[in-house]
């Protein structure tokens, strides 16, 4: 199966974005904090937005991000201690990673979602990754308002299912016109 550059690129930010918050699940180093709307926001949700952004930023530099997390809470002094975590592990992977980039990052998911542009959720199912348990990486290119493409990394799913198996994370993927 032959793919886009752009699904090329879904893959890989789901994939690195997803082995980003695996870490921050084994080393757990911060408990969740809570948005407006009262729903849990973890170091692993700003840290996998932030992976994404800048590597959406250097393959596709006109396309916009619409993601959930925004830096606002981690530039006050009250975020200082959750953006150093965060800032932490984005370096991991990316080590030209310091507090300022990371902040700007995760706020390019900020984009108006018009015309062609990237959706992300860093981590759907937040409840479930502080559990330890299930949850998924999602991003998509949406074109004019139509979805052209998704990737999902399941990071604690395995084939016999639970998190128990060694051989866990699944990747899914689908573009329009060559299915998933």
């Amino acid at each position: 199966m032959s793919t886009s550059p752009e699904l090329e690129f879904a893959i890989r930010a789901v994939s690195a974005s997803a082995t980003l918050v695996r870490e921050v699940g084994r080393k757990m180093v911060s408990e969740a904090m809570s948005k407006d709307d009262r729903s849990p926001v973890t170091v692993g949700d700003f840290a996998a937005q932030a992976i994404t952004a800048q590597m959406l930023a250097e393959e596709f530099p006109r396309d916009g991000l619409v993601a959930e997390e925004s830096a606002t809470e981690l530039r006050v002094p009250e975020g200082t201690v959750l953006l150093e975590e965060v800032t932490r592990f984005v370096n991991s992977m990316l080590p030209e990673a310091n507090t300022a980039s990371v902040c700007d990052w995760i706020d390019r998911g900020t984009a108006v979602a018009e015309g062609r542009y990237w959706t992300m959720d860093p981590i759907d199912g937040t409840k479930g990754f502080l559990r330890g348990d299930q949850y998924a990486v999602c991003l998509a290119l949406v074109d004019d308002g139509q979805v052209q493409l998704g990737a999902m990394a399941c990071p604690e799913l395995s084939v016999e299912g639970g998190t128990e198996s060694p051989d866990k994370g699944m990747l899914y993927f689908a573009e329009l016109g060559t299915g998933a």
